[in-house]
């Protein structure tokens, strides 16, 4: 059976994985944990843990047991005022398992035995921790536009939100402090077949892994070949205007020592009136890809009809997602 490894965090990550588990493959799935929004943000901070949020979403993609369970876990307390409003049912299962079983990690698997899941999942550490954006140096005067910010000496972005609101002003991320990667997911890596991110965040969900050093070194040693899942739309004030080639780019200058070998993108037409929609409301674009500069960049470019559209929303089409990562795993035997 092929082994994949996949990093990644939030929605998109989560869609890939209830395709990516109607195949024999053995998937590690590699989880941020440095949000710090929502409810997660709230229990990261009382309760001095690692961010739950992605971990719980993950879980209930890859889980098999009945809807009832999902649903139960899924749910969220909506009364306001009170001490549980907002909360999911699945992050306050893993912050009680986190007391009780010791750390994140042990908690997931505990977790995964209990929705019977098959594959790993695994939180990228068990320390709390979070982003931290080294901003562009800019002096008053030297911005392009009238409205662009300009920062005192030392000012930098801290915790995702702040760096995600603020991407166009930061030239490197980073974390708080250094962080430990587990021998577990090193081990996993380097024995992997093939290693895959997940669309979602660029910034604030996929490059997370790629700035802790025990994963990028791990990944220049794998001899797996390392494939971009890419967004199918742009993500305001992160990836505006951004093409499949550019989202690349970005990966390859944190992966350093290696490059995206191959690349999975949507060139089937989307409905005019859904387009126009997502740019007027939302302001975002739908991702183009830019054959000649990926070909140049020596990337396989796997593209196909891999969208579909669930409440007007553009979402990955999951099994037709996990299909061509499958092929292109069967492909090089």
């Amino acid at each position: 059976m092929k082994r994949v490894v996949v990093f990644g965090g939030g929605t998109g990550l989560s869609c890939l994985l209830s395709g990516l588990k109607l195949f024999p493959l053995d998937v590690t799935t590699v989880i941020a944990v440095s949000d710090n929004g929502s409810s997660t943000g709230v229990l990261k901070e009382e309760l001095d843990i690692p961010a739950v949020g992605d971990v719980g979403k993950v879980l209930l993609a890859m889980a098999n047991v009945d809807d009832d369970f999902v649903n139960l876990l899924r749910y969220r307390f909506s009364k306001s005022g009170t001490t549980l409003y907002n909360h999911p049912v699945r992050n306050i299962m893993l912050a009680a398992l986190i007391d009780l079983k010791g750390n994140l990690t042990e908690a997931t698997k505990y977790m995964c035995g209990l929705l019977n899941i098959k594959g790993t999942v695994l939180p990228l550490t068990e320390e709390k921790v979070d982003l931290v954006g080294e901003r562009i140096d800019t002096a008053a005067g030297e911005g392009e536009d009238a409205g662009e910010k300009h920062f005192s000496e030392g000012e930098g972005f801290y915790g995702e939100e702040e760096v995600s609101a603020n991407i166009r002003y930061i030239k490197r991320l980073s974390y708080d402090h250094d962080i430990h990667v587990s021998d577990e997911i090193r081990e996993k890596i380097l024995d992997a077949d093939l290693i895959i991110f997940s669309p979602g965040s660029l910034y604030t969900s996929i490059l997370p892994h790629l700035i802790a050093k025990d994963v990028t070194s791990a990944l220049e040693e794998t001899k797996a070949p390392l494939m971009y899942i890419s967004n199918l739309v742009t993500q305001p004030g992160e990836t505006d205007d951004y093409s499949v080639g550019d989202h690349i780019g970005v990966l390859n200058r944190y992966l350093v020592n290696r490059q995206i070998d191959a690349v999975v993108a949507n060139n089937a037409e989307i409905d005019e009136a859904i387009i126009e929609k997502y740019l007027t409301t939302e302001n975002k674009k739908i991702v183009p890809i830019d054959r000649e500069r990926l070909q140049s960049a020596g990337v396989e470019v796997i593209e196909s009809n891999v969208f579909t559209i669930e409440e007007d929303k553009i979402r990955h089409d999951a099994l037709r997602t996990a299909y061509l990562i499958f092929s292109y795993l069967m492909d090089r035997d």
